[in-house]
């Protein structure tokens, strides 16, 4: 369930939750932000500042409620659709406490820590569906290292716009990638790899296995590409 600005103009907050776990829990602070109706997407430019933003929100938050509305009281958070987005990637990497909740607004196992991501179940839980390994959850910095394998992860998640295939893992790699809504998939992944080779001279990143894809032929990462190579062998 997501809100967004324009519902909530000129219509009172939804009741978040129902039980008197999350009462307990959400009331504890002054303030809550909601990830989807803080963003006004009427204005590209604070569109960009938003999406350029989104990991330093989530990193400097007390804590991130993570809502599962499709897992239910008695299920695995490996069923919910939010590990196969790939905008969530950053709210579930930056936070340093997360806790999860069922479609119930119930604590995820019942448990009242206010960090799920250091529970022994929680995390063998969240390596196996991500794949990812336990180190990132508990501490994680947004850089260049491992770049290959961050566009793995990346590469597991969906996204509904074909051009956000690039904009949520720009924030892993603490880049800044200017937002061109409408632009292909082609394109922006080709910007993404170009800034991630540019950055960190690493060109292993495009050393992949698998079928072929249009974004192999990427015209303005192959210039990029031939750039660097003329400038590491003394040609400008």
């Amino acid at each position: 369930m997501e809100y967004y600005l324009e519902e909530l103009t000129n219509n009172p907050l939804p009741e978040i939750g129902g039980t008197s776990d999350t009462a307990m829990l959400l009331w504890s602070w002054l303030w809550t932000w909601s990830d989807t109706c803080c963003i006004d997407k009427h204005g590209s430019a604070e569109v960009q500042e938003t999406i350029g933003s989104m990991f330093t929100w989530y990193r400097q938050s007390a804590l991130t409620v993570v809502y599962l509305c499709d897992v239910p009281d008695t299920g695995s958070i490996g069923s919910s659709e939010w590990f196969g987005r790939r905008w969530t990637l950053q709210g579930l990497l930056a936070p340093e406490s997360v806790v999860f909740y069922t479609k119930t607004w119930s604590l995820y196992r019942n448990l009242t820590s206010l960090n799920h991501k250091v529970d022994a179940v929680v995390l063998e839980e969240l390596e196996s569906v991500t794949g990812m390994e336990g180190r990132f959850f508990k501490s994680f910095s947004p850089g260049l290292d491992d770049a290959r394998l961050r566009l793995h992860w990346a590469s597991q998640r969906a996204t509904t716009r074909p051009e956000d295939i690039a904009y949520p893992p720009s924030a892993i790699f603490n880049l800044h990638l200017p937002v061109m809504h409408g632009e292909s998939a082609e394109n922006a992944l080709g910007r993404l790899l170009a800034e991630v080779v540019s950055h960190s001279g690493d060109i292993s990143v495009l050393d992949w296995v698998g079928a072929s894809s249009p974004c192999n032929s990427c015209r303005d990462l192959k210039f990029r590409i031939a750039h660097l190579n003329n400038i590491a062998c003394g040609h400008k």
